[in-house]
This record gives structure tokens, C-alpha cells and sequence, in this order.
């Protein structure tokens, strides 16, 4: 097992990397043609982030065989300006005034210039991303149209309280998933792996998607200023996360009806009510289960592949990821 301070130093080697080419690209469109484009999403861009995506396929490159990292930039380039793309699109519906502690460019300089620079980026990553093969480009767009079509299907459900647990991987599948699976089966792709490899990543990629997404889930409900993600914001909005779908599930009779009333008239004054519900329901610790257990699933693929620093370093990363403490 590696060391705490190996792990460390490796993943920051392959973020810098990422970084750097990350500045190059916006400094090189700044003073070109694009540079209006740009300079609305610069902000947003290279205010930090996890960069979980550009150093998911960075690591799925190098584990499946990849030699040079300069190959796979543009991948990893391209996941993180459509991720930022999306990012800029969920804070105008969603109507968030504030992203990675800065102003949201909707709530800076109005709606249609966010919902250009939204575009730009999108464009501009899927261009990054068409520089490989069309298999590879093929995936990136079934990417993309699985997050359109997981966001539409939680609009669908948006305060639905018969929204059902395969509901829910059905939208998070989507909106969440499909980029992390795509994106891990792209880089075996670019690093020539055989099919069996490429299938692995996939199926790697699927289940630390869904375990990032319900810890996701749990830090709304729980809180935690470090991450970034205000408590609260998904119950105010009426979206259905799985904590909330398994009490509704669970709980029967009088819980269940003060339960429905919680959520149908949600409010901040109300949340000890709402965690002694989640608590008789024990649906926290019901989706701590499942987080461990996309884990450990996780795990078990990355078994499959040959020994590398690489793999050792998805493996972390996938450990980490239950507790966001990255």
C-alpha cells in the first residue's frame, strides 16, 4: 500500500500537468478571436475545482497501458470545459447566485451571457475531444446526450414523492454517471487497450460515479463548508435524492405523512424535523451502505487490471472519494 505522501505527490504531479495545459488553453484563447468568450468563463473555469475528471482519465490512461500523458490532455482538457459547461447551464435553472465562492456569471452579467459562455465552453471541449478517433468521439457524445437526458428526467421528477429508488439511478446515470464511464473508457481507448480493458474502465468509471453522486446526496442533508456544497440546496429545490426516497419508502402511517409535509413545504426552520425522520428511517446510513459497496466494487474491477501506480492511484481516489477529501 502506498504511502500517504506518495499518493499525495503523485496525484499532484498529474494535476499540475493538467493545470498547466489548462492556463495554456485559456491564456491562448484570451488573446485570440475568442477572447470575449473566454474571458466570461476564465472565472469559473480556473477558480479550482476537484478536477476529479481530467485526473480520472489521466490515471484510466496510464493504468491501461498509455506511455505518453501528452496524448490524453486533450481528453482530459475536453471532460473538464464540458463538466464547467454543465456547471454554468445547472447555476441558471438552478438560479445559484454563487460557484466555487465566486458570482455566478448569470448573476454577474445576466442570463444570456452565461448561457453563452456555458455554450462556448461546450464547444470548445467538444473540440478538444474530436481530436481522437470516432470511437472516442462517439462516446463523448453519448456522454453528453445521457446528461441532457438524466437532467430532463429529474425536472420530470422535481418534488415527485413517488420517485422511485431505479428512478433515481436512472437520472444519476445520466446527469452523473455517464461522464465518469465514458470518460474512463475513452482514456483505455486513447492508451490502445484491448476491448476487455476499455469495458473494465467503464464499469470502473459507473461505479465511482454513483458513489460521488450519493455522497453528494449525504453532504446536502449533512453539510460541509469544505466541499463547497451548501446544506440544503437539493431539499430546497424539490430534487428527490435516494436518502429522501428511502424514507418515503420506509417509513409507513404518520412518519410518512410528516415526512411528505416536510419536503412539500421545506423550509430551514425545519430540518431537525427532517433528520429525526431520516434518522427513525435510517436512511443515512442506508446510502452510507451503498456508497461503501460501489466502493468495493470499484475496487474489485481495478483487481482485474495490471499492477501499476496508476491503478494504485484510482484506487485512492476511489477510496478518498467516500469521504470527498480531495
Amino acid at each position: 500500500m502506498a504511502s500517504k505522501l506518495s499518493v499525495k505527490r503523485g496525484l499532484n504531479s498529474r494535476l499540475n500537468l493538467f493545470e498547466e495545459e489548462l492556463e495554456a488553453l485559456v491564456q491562448e484563447a484570451t488573446l485570440s478571436a475568442e477572447s470575449p468568450a473566454m474571458s466570461l468563463a476564465r472565472g469559473v473555469l480556473l477558480s479550482g475545482g476537484k478536477r476529479i475528471r481530467p485526473l480520472l482519465a489521466i490515471l484510466c490512461y496510464e493504468a491501461a497501458g498509455g506511455k505518453d500523458v501528452n496524448d490524453v490532455m486533450n481528453l482530459a482538457l475536453s471532460s473538464e470545459l464540458i463538466h464547467t459547461a454543465t456547471l454554468i447551464h445547472d447555476d441558471i435553472y438552478d438560479q445559484s447566485r454563487f460557484r466555487r465562492g465566486r458570482p455566478t456569471i448569470h448573476s454577474s452579467h445576466g442570463l444570456p451571457h452565461a448561457i453563452i459562455a456555458g455554450d462556448y465552453l461546450f464547444a470548445l471541449g467538444f473540440a478538444k475531444g474530436g481530436t481522437y478517433d470516432l470511437d472516442v468521439v462517439d462516446l463523448i457524445a453519448s456522454g453528453c446526450t445521457n446528461v441532457a437526458r438524466g437532467e430532463l428526467q429529474q425536472f420530470d421528477h422535481i418534488g415527485d414523492l413517488s420517485t422511485t429508488p431505479e428512478d433515481y439511478y436512472s437520472i444519476i446515470d445520466g446527469k452523473t454517471v455517464a461522464p465518469f464511464a465514458t470518460g474512463a473508457k475513452c482514456a483505455a481507448l486513447v492508451a490502445g487497450a484491448s476491448a476487455e480493458i476499455a469495458d473494465l474502465m467503464f464499469d470502473f468509471g459507473t461505479e465511482f460515479g454513483r458513489a460521488f453522486q450519493l455522497v453528494d446526496d449525504l453532504l446536502d442533508l449533512t453539510g460541509d463548508s469544505e466541499m463547497g456544497k451548501p446544506k440544503g440546496t437539493d431539499v430546497h429545490e424539490g430534487k428527490m435524492t435516494l436518502p429522501l426516497i428511502h424514507a418515503l419508502t420506509t417509513l409507513h402511517g404518520t412518519e410518512r405523512e410528516q415526512l411528505a409535509d416536510v419536503l412539500n413545504n421545506f423550509s430551514d426552520d425545519r430540518w431537525n424535523e427532517l433528520h429525526s425522520l431520516l434518522e427513525i428511517s435510517n436512511s443515512l446510513g442506508y446510502v452510507e451502505q451503498l456508497i461503501r459497496n460501489h466502493v468495493d466494487r470499484s475496487q474489485e474491477i481495478l483487481s482485474s487490471l495490471p499492477q501499476s501506480e496508476a491503478r494504485d492511484l484510482m484506487s485512492e481516489v476511489a477510496l478518498v472519494s467516500k469521504k470527498r477529501r480531495i
